[in-house]
């Protein structure tokens, strides 16, 4: 049903006359008879009746006349909240990865609770992979994921990419005697040759990782174990089982466990907030990701100096 014709309608409950509603739209009395001729056939009912040299809404015409108030006014909602000028309303999915969980998410959130509370953010922790997925199929909204230096991840056409920072790896090692938390060059790193490696199940980026870092260094490291958990990892290379790459914001300090950073040769971790190509027109998912930058800032760095290959394909 068109809007004019619904407006009419209103215009009509509220005046009693055809008269009155012309005068008031600006329009002429017969355009205004043949809009609402229009409107009863797209209704499918009769919605006035004659009384007199006047016109009567019928029962249906009332309740249709309700009917239009509620959609005029959930339109100009609309309009306002597009428009940005009214308060911004409505729920983001967010898809998130753990480890910026409780620096950045969550403080990020409680922001715009306090200051935006008609924007509802619903939390999904997955992976990038995954993540990227949920992205593309609608299921998720908005996503926070991450990618190595040394691994540009490929990013589809339809999504749109804004990093929002970076942060350094580190060798988890267990301590010892003769263990360090000096930065990594090849020397030190070829000492861990003869180590079992910590990766991940998925085997995809973090295998990359770990195999370019050591063949930067001179040789191929023996992977044992694949655990996603960074906590077990980290309890694993306490055990004295192993040693792997640790990002900076899930490396924690452990009794048994030594971090050392790994500089250029290990790179840095890059982490984005992603979107569907054009969603960033709507102000609930704007206003998400202005408090999530914000959060950011002081929990990531901002520079990009550690990259040394091309990064994968940004909007």
């Amino acid at each position: 049903m068109d809007l004019t014709r619904l407006r009419l309608l209103v215009e009509l409950e509220r005046l009693g006359t055809m008269g009155a509603v012309a005068e008031t739209t600006g329009m002429g009395t017969s355009a205004v008879s043949k809009h609402f001729a229009v409107l009863e056939r797209e209704a499918g009912v009769a919605l006035l009746v004659p009384d007199g040299r006047r016109v009567r809404l019928t029962p249906a015409g009332h309740r249709l006349a309700e009917h239009a108030a509620d959609i005029l006014a959930r339109v100009e909602t609309a309009r306002t909240e597009m428009a940005g000028t009214g308060e911004a309303v409505g729920r983001v999915d967010l898809v998130t990865f753990t480890s910026v969980a409780s620096p950045i998410v969550l403080p990020a959130l409680a922001g715009l609770r306090d200051n935006h509370p008609g924007i509802e953010v619903r939390l999904i922790e997955h992976e990038p992979d995954d993540a990227l997925e949920l992205l593309q199929s609608g299921s998720a909204d908005m996503g926070l994921v991450y990618e190595y230096s040394l691994v540009p991840r490929h990013f589809p056409a339809t999504l749109a990419l804004q990093q929002i920072g970076t942060e350094p790896l580190l060798l988890s090692h267990p301590s010892s005697a003769r263990a360090s938390s000096r930065a990594m060059t090849p020397q030190r790193l070829r000492a861990f040759s003869g180590e079992w490696w910590i990766a991940n199940s998925r085997g995809s980026d973090e295998d990359e990782l770990v195999q370019r870092m050591c063949a930067a260094a001179g040789f191929t490291p023996r992977i044992r174990h694949r655990i996603d958990n960074l906590e077990v990892v980290e309890r694993v290379v306490a055990a004295g089982w192993g040693v792997g790459v640790m990002p900076k914001l899930a490396a924690v300090t452990r009794r048994g466990v030594t971090h050392a950073p790994l500089g250029a040769l290990g790179g840095m971790r890059r982490v984005s907030l992603v979107s569907r190509t054009g969603s960033w027109a709507w102000r609930p998912i704007r206003l998400v990701a202005d408090y999530l930058r914000s959060a950011a800032r002081g929990v990531l760095d901002n520079d990009d100096t550690a990259v040394s290959s091309s990064p994968g394909s940004r909007v």
